[in-house]
């Protein structure tokens, strides 16, 4: 009985996020006809930049490495029973920390400068984040709100340093950093134009499962997640694990900053804040907290964000189209998660009738 009951659990978790994105494509076509674009022919467009073909597939999985790391952000607080959004802020002041470390170490050998930058991009997420759990768990600061409100200070702070102490002069229309010397920026994966950082993020949401799943660190985090108050009570360390949690969670992002640094761009600059923190929030709802199933669900949401300038040539519909339909994903996701334990396809035979006898049989 535990065991079919466990099954009916995982297929709940499957078919519900399935079913919330058909419903979202079904939105999204609703929106295209009424913008005077063909669904079918967007859906088919859609497909062929994110999937079509191998050169459309490698920017797809460009665009899904950082998604796989900022997912991380949210994913893993969820976890704890924290609710933070502060993905983008993470990412952008690990991409400044990594930059600032690239430039810093400059003529040193390469491989020490990648891992400098990738140390500063992690230690630099993790404090912004690490700030979050501390006003939650010492000063009870709600951590949506604050994370949120963390994320338009570090957007700030990245426009005063790109456009002031940190400027190139050369730099004249799009304020920017100096340039990463191309010797230390993170090369491509053999035979592919994907960077390393794809695999930066494989090994993350790798790692993030097996500390969840597999540890008691992991096990303290999911039972004071489910009541905190029980934990307490059972003398978890409630306080080390928030800023633990958060730390690690935060670092995640600020590694997906310096991979868009030291990758994508070589400099820091407003393309920096290309918007991959909040689509990684996106992506850890879709894959309800869990990070091997982040992998995938960053793949799609990838090949969406890459097929925003098909639609624009082919179907005269905005850049930002892409984002409509992230934006219906999620409010359809979201309210697909009040369906949970509800629908009586998931339920057992005694749940649904409530009935004594059926539940002996």
């Amino acid at each position: 009985m535990l065991n079919h009951s466990r099954w009916r659990t995982t297929l709940e978790a499957i078919c519900l996020p399935i079913a919330a994105l058909l419903f979202s494509l079904l939105l999204f076509g609703i929106f295209c006809a009424l913008a005077g674009a063909n669904p079918f022919a967007v859906y088919a467009s859609i497909y062929k930049a994110a999937f079509g073909n191998w050169r459309s597939f490698q920017n797809t999985l460009i665009r899904a490495a950082p998604l796989m790391l900022t997912s991380l952000c949210t994913a893993l607080p969820a976890r704890l029973g924290l609710i933070i959004i502060g993905n983008e802020g993470a990412l952008v002041m690990g991409g400044i920390g990594a930059v600032a470390t690239g430039l810093a170490l400059k003529g040193a050998p390469p491989t020490v400068v990648q891992i400098g930058m990738a140390l500063a991009g992690i230690i630099c997420g993790g404090l912004w984040i690490g700030s979050v759990g501390a006003l939650r768990h010492y000063r009870g600061v709600n951590e949506t709100i604050s994370s949120l409100l963390l994320n338009y200070i570090a957007i700030a702070l990245l426009n005063h340093l790109v456009s002031g102490p940190m400027k190139d002069p050369t730099s004249l229309n799009k304020p920017s950093t100096y340039p990463i010397p191309d010797v230390d920026m993170l090369g491509k994966i053999p035979g592919t134009r994907v960077h390393y950082g794809l695999i930066y993020g494989l090994i993350a949401c790798v790692i993030a499962y097996f500390l969840i799943q597999r540890t008691t660190f992991g096990f303290a985090a999911r039972t004071a997640g489910g009541n905190i108050r029980a934990a307490r009570i059972a003398g978890l360390p409630v306080g080390k694990l928030t800023m633990a949690i958060c730390f690690l969670a935060g670092s995640c992002a600020g590694l997906a900053g310096m991979v868009e640094v030291a990758a994508v761009q070589g400099r820091a600059n407003e393309s920096l804040n290309a918007n991959y923190g909040y689509s990684g929030i996106l992506v850890a709802f879709i894959a309800r907290h869990n990070p091997l199933a982040a992998t995938l669900v960053a793949v799609l949401v990838g090949g969406i964000l890459a097929s925003g300038g098909i639609l624009q040539r082919t179907h005269n519909l905005p850049d930002a189209t892409v984002l409509v339909f992230q934006g219906l994903v999620f409010l359809v996701v979201m309210y697909s998660e009040s369906l949970y334990g509800r629908l009586p396809i998931f339920k057992e035979r005694s749940q649904v009738s409530g009935s004594p006898a059926a539940a002996t049989v």
